[in-house]
């Protein structure tokens, strides 16, 4: 009897999927949306994570980042390969969630409803850039603030200081972009601290700001996209992709086959 994937169910709506080490959210695009946009209305202490490849790989590696991962309100599949597996091992019908998808359409429903957002992570000429964007393509999106924090560790005084501010600025969605894992580690620590759904969105700013460009339609489809970033960012990508890919694969298969 295979034992190592199960159907569990969250606090929220939708019913997880035991995918190697991450539950991830099974419920559909639409329904992941409207749960989030209740929860920013109602000011709920809540996150999502989008689990791809490589953060299975990291959760593997590290059991805070398993922990973190798993204990967000949703965890989605970001990742094509995620999204296979669910579909061969549990025959579900399983839709791709990711965050590049997932930040325009919640801007522009945030800009619809007068939820405001915050970004925090990244560089500032992206966070410069992903403004200017805003401006452009959701003129009445109201953005409560940005923090571009150091590449380091922040101390407790100044990770007070950003929580502070975040939570002065009254948003409702902020935009956590400071990379697997250490987004979901930050966000896991100060997801009770903020009343607001924190969205922990990696690389997907500098797309929506125009610096890259999306893969086209028939290479996400067929689970290429990475390889049109790899492409893209050669140097960075290269041995993550090498490595966290294939380690993947080996996981799943592994865990799958092992029979009590």
């Amino acid at each position: 009897m295979l034992t190592y994937f199960q159907l569990t169910t969250p606090g929220n709506a939708s019913s997880r999927a035991e995918l190697v080490c991450l539950q991830i959210d099974t419920g559909s695009y639409h329904q992941i949306q409207e749960e989030v946009i209740d929860a920013a209305h109602a000011r709920l202490s809540s996150s999502i994570c989008f689990a791809n490849a490589h953060m299975v790989v990291e959760a593997i590696r590290n059991h805070h980042v398993a922990e973190s991962v798993n204990n967000a309100t949703w965890v989605v599949a970001d990742g094509v390969p995620l999204v296979w597996a669910i579909r061969a091992i549990f025959k579900r019908n399983q839709e791709r969630v990711t965050g590049l998808d997932f930040l325009p359409d919640l801007l522009h429903r945030a800009s619809q409803e007068g939820l405001s957002v915050y970004f925090y992570g990244s560089t500032p000429e992206v966070l410069q850039a992903t403004l200017q964007t805003c401006q452009q393509r959701f003129p009445t999106l109201r953005v409560a603030g940005t923090y571009s924090p150091p590449f380091r560790s922040l101390t407790p005084a100044e990770e007070d200081e950003a929580v502070e501010k975040i939570v002065a600025s009254g948003a409702r969605l902020v935009f956590v972009a400071l990379g697997c894992p250490r987004q979901e580690l930050w966000i896991a620590r100060m997801r009770h601290r903020i009343p607001a759904v924190l969205l922990g969105i990696g690389g997907a700013l500098p797309v929506l700001a125009g610096q890259f460009s999306r893969a086209p339609i028939w290479m996400q489809m067929y689970g290429l996209e990475w390889l049109y970033r790899l492409i893209q960012e050669p140097t960075r990508l290269f041995r993550r992709y090498l490595t966290t890919n294939a380690l993947f694969i080996f996981y799943l298969f592994r865990k799958h086959l092992i029979i009590r």
